[in-house]
């Protein structure tokens, strides 16, 4: 697996290449935010690490331009420890997000489970309810044949319910899946981007007969 470690700190990059090369890793390195870009249109990294903090386009606008044309899985690897800064990552299109300083065996566990998603998507994967289509491997939603324009984080909310049609999905779930940490408050984010969703697919938004709320649990996508 072809891992791009996208950092301009020259010891991070030589000790992480080190480390996952040893671990069976293929890795190719950027040193700044327009060369990572580049390399990831040469190189077609299966997973990309990325610093925030980088000269020549900084790590979002990375992230931003990225996810103009491909869906290569994004974990960010950032020292920026506020919420803020993660919740602006994952909007942008981050898949994760880990905070330096980190444990080894943390960042290939996430390595690991972001493999696994990306393979995941291999096999069935349209989801039909009403007169919406989800397209989990395209990762692209229409609703009576027109596409519909999903944000990030309402895509990744979605997503993840479209892959348990049917079934209960606790806030806890989507908070791991979405910002990555159980520990991450609610705070209404939850509430607002389903409200968000139900905008946009249902046909009655103020009474959903798809995206339903289990009152004190979570949410549950009936198909």
């Amino acid at each position: 697996m072809k891992l791009l470690i996208a950092d301009d700190d020259p010891q991070m990059v030589r000790a992480l290449r080190i480390t996952l090369a040893a671990h069976g890793y293929d890795v190719v390195a950027a040193a700044d935010g327009a060369a990572a870009i580049a390399m990831a249109a040469q190189t077609h990294p299966d997973i990309i690490l990325l610093d925030l903090g980088m000269p020549r386009l900084d790590g979002i606008e990375v992230i931003q331009a990225l996810r103009g044309w491909t869906t290569i899985p994004i974990i960010v690897v950032s020292g920026r420890t506020g919420s803020g800064d993660k919740v602006d990552a994952l909007d942008a299109g981050a898949d994760d997000y880990v905070t330096k300083p980190f444990q080894v065996d943390e960042l290939l566990a996430r390595l690991r489970a972001l493999s696994r998603r990306s393979a995941s998507t291999g096999g069935e994967s349209t989801i039909a309810f009403g007169d919406v289509v989800v397209d989990l491997s395209a990762r692209m939603v229409t609703r009576a044949g027109e596409r519909v324009h999903l944000t990030p984080t309402e895509w990744r909310m979605l997503e993840h319910l479209a892959r348990h049609p049917g079934a209960l999905v606790t806030r806890q779930e989507l908070l791991k899946e979405i910002w990555g940490t159980e520990q991450v408050a609610d705070s209404g984010y939850l509430r607002l981007y389903m409200s968000q969703l139900r905008k946009k697919l249902e046909r009655e938004p103020s009474a959903p007969v798809h995206l339903l709320t289990e009152s004190g649990m979570g949410y549950r996508l009936v198909v």
